[in-house]
């Protein structure tokens, strides 16, 4: 691993995309402020004719985003520069690889199919040693693409050298999971089915497509939020003790806990659910129906909510049901994991009321904490009511991006997504994937700014 003084050179393919401006840059600021002596060349790349001024000012508006200082914006800027590239052309790339020094990051912060036309043309390139490859998820659009690009990586570079990016397991919220379960006597006990009801992994998003129709309108919620980000989130969470914190030991649990996750009991239409907004209002906005959204093919029924029930198949988790869900323009916005635990063998006789199911509340956005108890009233003694424990967690200085950034640039892959997860996370929805297509789920609607359908009342898998 490189320490901060190691010449490191990155290169961000795809520079003039939104995806630079608005989560890269910002989160390189943040790891830049926490390491003002990274030694960093910056490049920017893509297929359009940038001046080097118009490079230099997206630098020096985005690094300051993440509060890096503005004499360290400064440096940087005498450490970066503006490339035209054609990232598909093997000779234009072979060219450009050639003329770098350090170590060598490669940044796809391109879309997926010029991701993979890109990675074919490195195969036919001179690579410099030690290159690193930053991809972008989705990893592929289904398993047997997924499978295609692992194999196509496989023959550029060795799998620590190859970084999926997924900025969910940079968040502060998703790392605490290690501390709680693990540094943590009174919660670990109880983290089983024997104790646990249900859980559930919920990122509901309050802004409506936004100007992604050319991304999203392809990919739907579940492509874009379930498939990788929950199912990632939901595999740390329910993972075996590791025995060291690296990136053998927790890429290992996590497929591990992967490979026994299924649909609920085998069933991809009752399991799932989908639907796509309406006209409506958020946050005193009209915002139009998704199908009037410009860039928008009403063809291709796509969802902007997806909700998917699965289970864990080994003796930790049998039985408990883990409902991931996620959507857009909606006007809770709820985002965080929820464990429901199982009520008491025995309440003693006597008292007025049943006690409730305590309730464990790790928020993503805002990172909160909440524990929700059974405790007598205070009006009536013999009266049960729900009493919260709760507290603000502190936010991490490096925003998740950066975060990611780190991992990369030290060549520690643990936050980094490895091939056979990015597999199982496929082949875990695969069955999903088939029932929408072939039109077994129907697509309900909800207006944007409510919580959703109607007719979704009760949690899948669930008898409340």
């Amino acid at each position: 691993m490189a320490d901060a003084s190691s010449p490191v050179t990155l290169v961000i393919l795809g520079a003039s995309g939104d995806l630079t401006q608005r989560l890269l840059l910002p989160g390189l600021g943040t790891l830049l402020k926490a390491e003002p002596d990274l030694n960093l060349t910056l490049i920017g790349a893509s297929n359009l004719d940038w001046p080097q001024e118009k490079w230099a000012e997206l630098v020096t508006s985005a690094l300051p985003g993440g509060g890096c200082p503005d004499a360290r914006v400064r440096q940087q800027l005498g450490a970066t520069h503006y490339v035209q590239l054609d990232v598909t052309d093997a000779t234009q790339m072979g060219e450009f690889l050639a003329g770098l020094s350090g170590q060598v990051v490669l940044y796809f912060a391109l879309p997926p199919a010029v991701t993979m036309k890109a990675c074919e043309a490195l195969a036919h390139v001179d690579l410099p040693a030690g290159l690193r490859l930053a991809i972008e998820k989705p990893f592929g659009t289904d398993l047997a693409s997924a499978q295609h690009f692992n194999a196509l990586l496989a023959k550029l570079v060795h799998e620590d050298q190859i970084f999926r990016v997924d900025h969910f397991l940079g968040k502060a919220t998703v790392l605490n999971l290690l501390g709680l379960r693990f540094a943590n006597r009174i919660l670990e006990p109880v983290w089983n089915s024997t104790n646990i009801e249900r859980v559930e992994l919920i990122s509901d998003e309050v802004l409506a497509l936004e100007g992604r129709a050319g991304y999203y309108d392809h990919a739907g919620a579940m492509k874009d939020m379930i498939q990788s980000h929950l199912l990632l989130v939901m595999a740390m969470f329910a993972m075996e003790e590791p025995a060291r914190l690296d990136a053998l030991e927790l890429r290992d649990l996590m497929v591990h806990t992967l490979r026994s996750t299924h649909l609920w009991q085998d069933d991809p239409v009752a399991s799932s659910r989908r639907a796509r907004y309406t006209a409506g209002t958020l946050a005193g906005r009209q915002i139009p129906s998704y199908v009037d959204e410009p860039g928008v093919d009403p063809e291709r029924q796509t969802e902007t909510l997806a909700e998917v029930t699965v289970e864990i198949r080994n003796s930790r988790w049998s039985g408990v049901p883990f409902r991931l869900r996620s959507g857009k323009a909606l006007g809770d916005g709820v985002r965080g994991m929820t464990v429901v635990f199982r009520p008491v063998e025995h309440q003693p006789e006597g008292f007025t009321n049943q006690a409730a199911r305590d309730v464990l509340t790790i928020g993503m956005s805002p990172e909160t904490l909440a524990l929700t108890l059974a405790t007598n009233a205070e009006g009536s003694r013999w009266d049960l009511e729900q009493t919260s424990l709760a507290a603000k967690l502190g936010d991490s200085p490096i925003r998740p991006y950066g975060q990611i950034l780190d991992g990369i640039i030290h060549g520690d892959p643990m936050l980094a997504v490895r091939g056979d997860v990015a597999e199982e996370c496929w082949r875990i929805l695969t069955p999903v994937v088939e029932a929408w297509a072939d039109g077994r789920v129907p697509l309900d609607e909800y207006r944007a700014g409510s919580s959703g359908p109607k007719a979704w009342s009760a949690p899948q898998g669930s008898d409340s």
